[in-house]
């Protein structure tokens, strides 16, 4: 039986060692874990933290490598084509601008800022931090820095960037010579080394090396939700801060806004979800591109590329498309729509884990129905033959834009704790509980 120093250790452990989750509010004490190993919530099974070997070394090196890959990127040539003689070499920064000389600037902003600019920053910020941090004397602004890496990661999408690469270079491939420059391997290599990197950040570790946790507030207890405490969670750095009676106020440590849980209020999700909708109509109904071949022009619609290839016999990129472009976006906002239904009227249709489940998987799609406007980008910028053979981008380009932004919008602002309203606030008896065992492990800093 453990002894009062035991006991006193255990209790010092947990009150400077809490993290509420971020999707059911569970407050969770968290003990030392070992690199490769990661922390999960035993009521939800939503990942608190994954601890990496030589973070530090191991995500610098990965930021400056996926750096030099995205600047060589830029500085080759990317994609070209020849049919008879009659042919074009573009940039990978061509996509933006070509769309902009076409009055397309939303669009050609949304392509730029998704495939470098973000990225850019993102690996920028990733390498000052642990350059920092190796230095043993926090670079300036390193705070202020670190807080921007949450906001930036969902709206990268070098990846998605190079399935619409190969869907575009799929479809000029039946009719002209496709010729792959330097810039396409080395953009691979930059979409791959990207995710890696992303992979790599613990963010945890990281505000601890930055800015030592200080205490959570006194009689917090794990095994209780954060909310009927009075508490909150931060969605940055993790510390566990006692809530305003505002009901507002920020993190102590990050200085992030916190959010603390208020009951289900889905008014901004249904709002979000009502205009993605709205642009949802026209996305579909007007041609996305327009296609010049020999003087006369063929405007296509989403579901009349998808048709083409159906066609053609190209059936696995017809369903890639057809997944991407209608499958995924409609599922996204119905099953949001479903969940903002079940958690306002209670209902218990499914299970709460199926239910956080399937919010994980809609959080986790939204992002690939980019992958159309992608297209329609390269294609673009590849044909440019006058009325020879031309593509131009449709008014569904923008609207179908508008519409992954806004579903994506519509699941970062949805609130999964909802899912949880009622629920008994310890785990299931047949779950790992909260606690010092391998269930929820996590590193005593100290």
């Amino acid at each position: 039986m453990p002894g009062p120093a035991s006991r006193h250790r255990r209790h010092s452990v947990s009150r400077r060692r809490l993290r509420a989750c971020h999707e059911c509010d569970l407050l969770v004490s968290l003990p030392p874990l070992k690199a490769g190993e990661k922390a999960q919530c035993p009521r939800c099974g939503h990942t608190l933290v994954r601890r990496h070997a030589n973070p530090a070394e191991r995500s610098l090196a990965l930021s400056l490598a996926t750096l030099v890959t995205l600047g060589l990127s830029v500085a080759f040539p990317f994609v070209g084509f020849d049919l008879s003689g009659i042919g074009n070499r573009i940039a990978l920064t061509s996509t933006a601008s070509t769309l902009i000389g076409l009055h397309q600037p939303l669009v050609a902003l949304c392509v730029l800022l998704t495939v470098i600019v973000l990225p850019a920053i993102y690996l920028c910020s990733v390498a000052w931090l642990c350059l920092g941090i190796l230095l043993r004397r926090p670079l300036p602004r390193s705070r202020q820095i670190a807080r921007t890496l949450r906001h930036v990661t969902p709206w990268m999408m070098a990846d998605v960037f190079v399935i619409g690469t190969l869907v575009s270079l799929i479809k000029v491939m039946g009719m002209a010579h496709i010729e792959l420059g330097l810039s396409f391997w080395t953009f691979c290599a930059y979409a791959l080394l990207l995710l890696f990197t992303t992979q790599s950040i613990d963010s945890d570790w990281l505000w601890f090396s930055l800015d030592r946790e200080p205490m959570a507030p006194e009689g917090a207890r794990p095994g209780l939700t954060a909310a009927e405490q009075g508490l909150a969670g931060c969605h940055t750095c993790g510390l566990v801060n006692p809530i305003a009676e505002s009901g507002k106020g920020r993190c102590l440590r990050c200085d992030e806004p916190l959010h603390p849980y208020r009951g289900v209020r889905n008014q901004a999700t249904l709002a979000l979800l009502a205009a993605s909708l709205v642009m949802y109509l026209p996305a579909n109904l007007y041609p996305i591109m327009v296609t010049t071949s020999l003087g006369s022009s063929l405007p296509s619609t989403i579901m009349g590329g998808v048709l083409l290839f159906v066609q053609h016999g190209d059936w696995p990129i017809a369903l890639i498309i057809f997944t991407a472009s209608v499958l995924v976006p409609v599922s996204k906002m119905l099953a949001l729509l479903w969940l903002c239904y079940v958690v306002s009227r209670r209902q218990d249709s499914l299970d709460r884990l199926t239910r956080i489940r399937l919010y994980r998987v809609t959080e986790f799609i939204g992002r690939w129905s980019m992958v159309d406007v992608f297209v329609v980008a390269i294609l673009v910028a590849l044909i440019r033959s006058g009325s020879l053979m031309s593509v131009e981008p449709g008014p569904a380009a923008l609207a179908f834009a508008a519409v992954v932004v806004l579903t994506m919008l519509a699941a970062m602002v949805f609130d999964p704790r909802a899912i949880w309203a009622g629920a008994a606030a310890e785990p299931p008896s047949d779950r790992p509980s909260a606690g010092h065992d391998n269930a929820c492990k996590e590193p005593d800093h100290a």
